[in-house]
């Protein structure tokens, strides 16, 4: 019987960038000096970083010749245009406004519909998504669904929202509380997993009945619409580009940050069919960001977008993609590390809690296992737990923990070779090896909004510990 293709990075390196090699005594000088927050360390202290996969791919040679084709006009130029027909050829919305990433997409979008008393339902909003709700006096809800909240179950589509819990938060609060709809796909807070289509469709469905928009955070489109041909029933004899477009055929608009699958190292959008909403967007976006033409984005950032939005719609890249993440995430399986299953497409997210079960919540186990995680390779990976998700209590003072204690170890496109993954594999294993030694964190200072970037921790057992 032959065995399958191997699957190839489908690319070769024409530019390499040095990495600075770093003993652990010197990793654990850098931790105090961050405080052991993995966002404060410098970039040059990191051996491998998969801290975020936002901004931090590869461009490649048709993206940089691009660049090259970069008409800086003010306003009206040729950049932009060629940026808008790819946005709207791919994602087929009529109104396209260009921001210079994702979460100034979200906050002109919820600064313009969400007032205080609305609450915008979300299979699980990421962080920068919840505090611009928030911060327009709305309520974050996320409604994912049950198997989403089972790190170890194994079901094809724990990105999906819970369709009767939307049904149930419409009975609550009424349709006219709910200004927007939000499905983020794939579902990074979940654990980087798929939406399927079917539930696309009924979430969408829900909404069109209710009179309620329905928009996507579409960061990490092609990535999800691979994974409904490789997972769902009836779509394997499908194009990605044309799973895409199934996508976003059902929904009244998106925001998008083009840092992920737009394949660039800035920039986003947001996208509408109401002509009437887009003209309120755009004057924001004159006010806060730049003409509606540019929106902050240089015309080199454009070209480079609109030609990622086609590259990462290339199936021997998804396949590739997708590849990386299932390995590293059996090969830590097979070696005992307990994670999210099944692997995802941007990242393989580790189950903290049963990482460390000993931790419990409010003593943070996740940035434990990223602070050893650190020391022990140079590894940089992020906590997604409590310290991102957690809440303080704004009277009492009491911290209330996350539904769950992840640590993301996510990938850059087109960045890392095989190697470096199975580099990060031996690190997370050795570190799994002594699990039982590792202690706690808490907390000594934080800001009241976004804690998890500024923060500032104190280990409550001895780190790195033998």
């Amino acid at each position: 019987m032959s065995r399958p293709p191997r699957i190839i990075e489908p690319f070769r390196i024409k530019v390499v960038e040095p990495i600075r090699m770093t003993t652990p005594a010197e990793r654990r000088e850098r931790l105090v000096e961050a405080g052991y927050n993995m966002f404060e360390l410098r970039a040059e202290d990191v051996l491998i970083d998969l801290l975020t996969d936002s901004g931090t791919g590869a461009m490649s040679a048709e993206q940089w010749a691009a660049v090259m084709r970069g008409d800086e006009s003010y306003a009206g130029s040729r950049s932009w245009y060629r940026f808008e027909r790819a946005v709207r050829e791919i994602f087929g919305f009529l109104h396209v406004i260009p921001t210079h990433q994702g979460r100034a997409a979200e906050r002109i979008l919820f600064s313009t519909i969400c007032r205080p008393g609305h609450v915008v339902p979300n299979n699980t909003h990421f962080d920068t998504t919840r505090a611009n709700v928030e911060a327009a006096g709305a309520e974050a809800r996320d409604l994912p669904a049950p198997e989403g909240l089972v790190p170890s179950e194994p079901h094809r589509f724990k990105g999906n929202m819970d369709v009767d819990a939307l049904e149930a938060l419409i009975d609550e609060v009424g349709a006219d509380r709910i200004p927007v709809c939000m499905l983020t796909v794939t579902n990074n807070t979940g654990g980087g997993q798929p939406v399927s289509m079917a539930n696309i469709r009924a979430v969408a469905a829900t909404c069109s009945r209710h009179g309620i928009r329905f928009y996507f955070d579409a960061c990490r489109f092609a990535e999800n619409a691979y994974l409904i041909k490789k997972r769902e029933d009836g779509f394997a004899d499908r194009s990605v580009r044309d799973i895409a477009k199934e996508m976003f055929s059902y929904a009244d608009g998106c925001t998008m940050s083009a840092k992920k699958d737009g394949l660039a190292n800035i920039g986003g959008f947001l996208a509408t069919n109401d002509g009437d909403l887009a003209v309120q967007e755009e004057n924001l976006l004159i006010l806060t960001e730049g003409f509606p033409t540019y929106g902050g984005l240089a015309g080199r950032d454009l070209e480079a977008i609109a030609v990622g939005l086609e590259e990462v719609l290339h199936e021997d890249y998804l396949a590739y993609r997708i590849e990386v993440a299932r390995y590293l995430g059996t090969r830590l399986s097979d070696g005992g590390v307990p994670i999210v299953e099944p692997p995802g497409g941007h990242a393989v997210y580790i189950d903290a809690a049963a990482f460390l079960p000993h931790v419990p919540s409010l003593e943070l186990p996740g940035q434990s296992l990223v602070a050893e995680l650190y020391l022990a390779g140079g590894i940089r990976a992020v906590e997604i737990g409590t310290v991102m998700f957690g809440r303080t209590d704004p009277v009492t003072g009491e911290e209330h923990p996350s539904a769950m204690e992840l640590v993301r170890l996510a990938l850059p496109r087109r960045v890392y070779t095989k190697s470096q993954i199975d580099y990060v594999i031996d690190v997370t294993l050795e570190v799994w090896q002594r699990r039982e030694r590792i202690g706690g964190f808490r907390f000594l200072e934080q800001a009241p909004v976004l804690r998890h970037f500024t923060a500032r921790f104190e280990p409550l057992y001895a780190l790195g510990a033998p």
